[in-house]
């Protein structure tokens, strides 16, 4: 059996960790030591002081959900008094007031709201694309693709090759949470099962869609069940290339009906670290500050992370669930500067805006 040095080591320039290695390491490596080896191994794939962002925002279109997740504060049940959808007007004044401060990337999310069909956002991003054609349409999540590909009755390669179509350039990780049957059960027993999520992650990658991932940790999985996600998320990278990033974020259980204790710190960059070096072909890893907040958010760019995520101006799930953070164009830069960074602003396929001043020089 390798020492934990040498496992350490070996993952800090690259070298693949299997299942049980990744345990041993989250369970037995000391944090700060799992740190510099994911900071290697960031700077190794990255050098120089460059950090990202993206000038962003998520609009949450509607709360109506028929899969009722017990960790999620915003749904509201078919037919109920507070159940809500935008219009597309409305819906494009945000788009409006995102864009009118620079943002490049647009994730329209909501529920899963049997009620909406597949022409009502076709419709939608045909007048996004051409009314704001500098923009990309980030948006929907797995969940969202699968209700409609039921409620139309057609299969999700059908569905997603419309939506691109009409505009949708880019699938997000949205709805991952734990990709652990057990887990799934336990916490969304409702949404689609692993298997199905990485399918239709799949079939956006083989239409050309790049895609993220996420993990939602902290609710009830075990230390195994975190390791065993990424590696169904590894194995489908080796398939496909498809991803561009990982973006690990902790459950915030405040308001919802899934109690139980926020995640500390000190988990959160374990969690980063071993992501780094677990998920050897994924290129970026990144600081999900939206739940842990800025501080923890600056930590994270000496855990594995290369980039700091987006501006989120508008976001109503996680907040509703008790998250109070929030950050601006200039927080972020200030954020990014003060670890010690250089800021640069991306677009949603990690391409390099220098065409875009940054907040802090303006």
């Amino acid at each position: 059996m390798s020492s934990l040095a040498n496992l350490i080591d070996k993952a800090a320039t690259g070298g693949r960790l299997s299942f049980d290695e990744g345990v041993r390491l989250y369970r037995e490596g000391d944090l700060h030591e799992l740190g510099r080896a994911a900071h290697a191994r960031r700077m190794q794939l990255f050098p120089g002081d460059v950090v990202t962002y993206v000038i962003d925002t998520t609009i949450n279109y509607t709360n109506v959900c028929n899969v009722h997740c017990t960790f999620c504060a915003f749904f509201r049940p078919e037919k109920h008094k507070e159940g809500h959808t935008m219009t597309h007007d409305m819906v494009l004044e945000r788009v409006k007031f995102a864009a009118d401060q620079g943002a490049s990337q647009i994730m329209i999310q909501g529920g899963v709201n049997p009620e909406i069909g597949l022409e009502w956002f076709e419709r939608l991003f045909r007048r996004v694309a051409a009314e704001y054609p500098d923009v990309d349409i980030h948006s929907l999540s797995v969940s969202e693709v699968v209700g409609l590909s039921t409620v139309e009755g057609l299969p999700v390669r059908e569905v997603l090759g419309r939506l691109q179509a009409a505009g949708m350039k880019s699938l997000p990780g949205a709805g991952a949470e734990i990709l652990v049957e057990r887990v799934r059960k336990r916490i969304s027993a409702r949404k689609i099962k692993p298997d199905a999520w990485l399918g239709v992650m799949r079939e956006a990658q083989l239409l050309g869609m790049p895609t993220t991932a996420t993990m939602m940790f902290g609710s009830i999985e075990t230390e195994e069940e975190r390791i065993e996600h990424m590696n169904v998320l590894r194995e489908l990278q080796d398939e496909t290339g498809g991803f561009t990033a990982f973006i690990p974020w902790y459950y915030v259980p405040f308001k919802t009906p899934l109690r139980g204790k926020e995640a500390m710190g000190l988990e959160y960059l374990r969690v980063l670290a071993i992501s780094r070096l677990y998920l050897d072909n994924f290129p970026h890893l990144q600081a999900s500050w939206l739940t842990p907040g800025m501080k923890l958010g600056q930590l994270a760019l000496f855990y594995g992370c290369d980039d700091m995520g987006g501006t989120i101006i508008e976001e109503q799930v996680v907040h509703d669930a008790g998250s109070t953070n929030e950050a601006t164009r200039r927080d972020l830069e200030k954020t990014i500067i003060g670890a010690g960074f250089r800021p640069v602003i991306r677009d949603t396929y990690w391409n390099l805006r220098h065409d875009v001043a940054l907040a802090t020089a303006s």
